[in-house]
This record gives structure tokens, C-alpha cells and sequence, in this order.
């Protein structure tokens, strides 16, 4: 089964597109473009569905079964990995990982250097059922460098600062400040960054985000 690739996709050179993938698929949502851009060096595997109307930067690469809705902004040298879903009018900055079965829900916002853990899970309908709830509606912000642990859940509107790490299986219904760590659920700040120590035995006493704080580790 060769590539399907739409009417209006723009594919830059030096792209691998494996067997199954379909780029350009047409939303029935009316936008006002369904031009699929997609920079150099895309690496994109089987399953993957990338809809008409959005915009990905270079060395774009997928996972298998991965669905990019319309309207979505992408930077360069982001990698969404198997089975995971970017709905649509999301924007994602550069250098973004994005692992396995993750679900970013439409209107969210990642920065640059972000990344996500495997089950991540996104909301942005802050009162669902409300008949003005569209109007509302908006995903979470994670902003430049933070790191969200494997099935984290992140509710709408709430901002996660630069360089904050969230536990595995958190909840996070309030903001997170910069540079802290936060976990459970719901998630509670509990210390800064600068005062992790690697656990592993391996580097006794070392620190593993000294390099984000200007610091020897």
C-alpha cells in the first residue's frame, strides 16, 4: 500500500514516508486552508494520518498510528511517537518529544524543548456539557524545557513553567512554577529542581538538571 498524498501537500526533499501513511487528509471542519506544509526530512511511518491545513517544520518524525489534526503548528525537530493524537489548533514548538499514546487536546500550547512521557493526557474543556463551553475551551500551556512523567494528566488552562518536572501519574489542576518539581494527585509542588539528587546510585549526590540551572552536576 504506497503513501496517499493529497491535493495541497507541500513535502520537503529528503523525505522516508513508509507504506499506509495518508497526508492531506481534508477535515470536514471548515477552515479557510487545507494546504498541508511539511518541511525536510520528514521520517513518517505506517498508520500515520496528518490532516490538510497545518504547518510542520523539518525532521519532522512519527511513530506508527499517529494522527496530526488540522490547524496544528509544528516546529522542527519534532518527533510524535506510536499512537499518539494531536488534535487540532495546537501549536508545538521546536525540539519537542512527544512518546507513546498521548493525547493533546485541541488548543494547547508547547514550547520549545518539552518532553512528554508515554499516556500523557491533555484536557481543555473546563465545564463540558456547558452549552458556551467552545468558547472556553483551551488546552493546557507547557512551556520551554519542562518535563511531564508517563500518564500525567494536565487539565485545561493550567501552565506548567520552564523546566518543571511532573511526576508519573500525576494530576495537575493548578499551575506549576518554573523550575519546581510537582506530583500526585492532585499534583503539589514539593521542591525545586535545583534539589533532586540522582537516585540510581550510579552518580551519588549528583544533580541531573544542574545543566538546565548553570551548574555542575
Amino acid at each position: 500500500m504506497q503513501p496517499i498524498i493529497g491535493d495541497g501537500v507541500v513535502l520537503g526533499d529528503g523525505h522516508d514516508l513508509d507504506p499506509g501513511v495518508h497526508l492531506g487528509y481534508r477535515t470536514g471542519r471548515p477552515i479557510d486552508d487545507h494546504t498541508l506544509i511539511i518541511g525536510r526530512n520528514a521520517r513518517v511511518r505506517s498508520g500515520t494520518v496528518v490532516y490538510g491545513g497545518s504547518r510542520i517544520g523539518d525532521d519532522f518524525e512519527t511513530g506508527h498510528g499517529t494522527i496530526i489534526r488540522e490547524e496544528v503548528i509544528l516546529g522542527d525537530r519534532v518527533g510524535v511517537w506510536s499512537h499518539s493524537n494531536v488534535d487540532f489548533g495546537c501549536r508545538i514548538g521546536n525540539d519537542v518529544t512527544i512518546r507513546l499514546n498521548c493525547v493533546i487536546s485541541q488548543h494547547s500550547t508547547i514550547e520549545d524543548g518539552v518532553t512528554l512521557a508515554s499516556g500523557v493526557i491533555f484536557s481543555n474543556d473546563i465545564h463540558p456539557g456547558c452549552p458556551h463551553s467552545r468558547e472556553c475551551m483551551e488546552g493546557p500551556t507547557i512551556h520551554r524545557g519542562a518535563r511531564i512523567g508517563s500518564g500525567v494528566i494536565v487539565l485545561p488552562r493550567v501552565h506548567v513553567g520552564e523546566n518543571a518536572l511532573v511526576a508519573a501519574g500525576s494530576v495537575v489542576t493548578r499551575d506549576v512554577p518554573d523550575n519546581m518539581v510537582a506530583f500526585g494527585n492532585p499534583a503539589r509542588v514539593v521542591k525545586s529542581i535545583h534539589d533532586l539528587e540522582c537516585g540510581t546510585g550510579i552518580h551519588p549526590g549528583g544533580k541531573p538538571y544542574a545543566h538546565l540551572l548553570g551548574e555542575d552536576a
